[in-house]
């Protein structure tokens, strides 16, 4: 098959501003956690869980609203059929996201029954099918976050050819996943964890294309061992530990961009949040559904417990709103 390049230069979000950005994890990062990353950088790039073309064409909820304030936004996108992706693609320019990003890393059963995630590794072609399509019809750049291989597929010439054929395309930025997928055998979560990191791997896929925008994911928990990964790539995806600790992001402009903007404390982070938690419940909206993202605000604070648990036991209440997270933070002793 015979892929066309994109038929104009795109000038990317990438430049810039991914250096560092948060990963797109499902049922985590939706319009209300990326709100709240937002308030604490201005600068990372911020990832929707993935949406399935399904969903934005077929399904009744409204599956591509987001805060005008999480710009840099991009849509993560599931789906292999580019008639399809094409339309969502368009949805999403026409929307205002800055970029669409491709799912070729989840290996769930669920999605590889949809033929998309980290089994379309195996199928060079078709993602360079859809990266292509979409670009011919939308100006916002197209990129994929992938593993380093599947199942056996796990040599570094498979990587190198997978890379090699979607470029092609007209992808020029690349998110990698430091480790394989089992497409059977593991559960999604161990998939997180079993296969070991592989960093070399992707710091030599960088060198051996070194006009492409390459990011790393997988294991990072510190910037400081983001820092050393910016040695050897663009940028740097991390997930879990900023989901966990989300005060991971109150540094990083200062950090990774050399702003010179003030660092919020984790009280002023609050009284942000409590402003957008206020207006959302009097839209009709559950306090819960913007605080249950906050819970690990305070994690390595003395009264960091009781902080969880006050949030956890009273803002799913009826009628509950932004007063239960100062509540909460009285049970913490120390803001640093």
């Amino acid at each position: 098959m015979q892929v066309k390049k994109a038929l104009e230069p795109r000038s990317t979000v990438f430049t810039g501003g991914h250096k560092l950005s948060v990963a797109p994890m499902l049922d985590w990062t939706d319009r209300h956690c990326r709100y709240f990353y937002r308030v604490m950088s201005k600068h990372t790039v911020l990832y929707t869980e993935m949406v399935t073309t399904g969903a934005i064409i077929f399904g009744k909820g409204d599956y591509l609203s987001y805060n005008d304030a999480e710009h840099p936004v991009v849509l993560q996108l599931g789906g292999s059929d580019p008639k399809a992706m094409v339309e969502c693609a368009i949805r999403a320019e026409q929307l205002g996201y800055d970029e669409i990003n491709i799912n070729v890393g989840c290996p769930s059963d669920r999605v590889q029954n949809g033929r998309f995630g980290a089994c379309l590794m195996g199928e060079a072609a078709l993602v360079a099918e859809c990266v292509s399509s979409m670009q011919a019809q939308i100006k916002i750049p197209v990129t994929v976050k992938s593993r380093i291989g599947i199942d056996d597929h796990d040599s570094y010439e498979f990587l190198h050819q997978f890379i090699d054929t979607v470029s092609q395309a007209g992808c020029e930025h690349f998110i990698i996943h430091a480790r394989k997928a089992w497409l059977s055998g593991l559960s999604p979560k161990q998939n997180r964890d079993v296969p070991p990191l592989d960093y070399d791997r992707v710091y030599q896929i960088k060198s051996d294309f070194s006009d492409l925008a390459i990011s790393i994911n997988g294991g990072i928990k510190t910037l400081e061992e983001a820092q050393a990964h910016l040695e050897h790539v663009d940028g740097v995806m991390i997930g879990r530990e900023i989901y966990q600790s989300p005060y991971f992001l109150s540094n990083v402009d200062q950090t990774i961009w050399q702003s010179e903007a003030p660092i919020l404390s984790r009280l002023e982070v609050l009284e942000h949040m409590a402003e957008y938690i206020d207006r959302y419940v009097a839209e009709g909206g559950r306090a819960w559904h913007v605080i249950r993202h906050m819970l690990g605000l305070c994690n390595g604070l003395p009264g960091a417990r009781q902080f969880r648990r006050h949030l956890s036991d009273c803002s799913g209440k009826q009628g509950a709103d932004s007063k239960s997270l100062f509540e909460a933070y009285s049970n913490v002793s120390i803001d640093v």
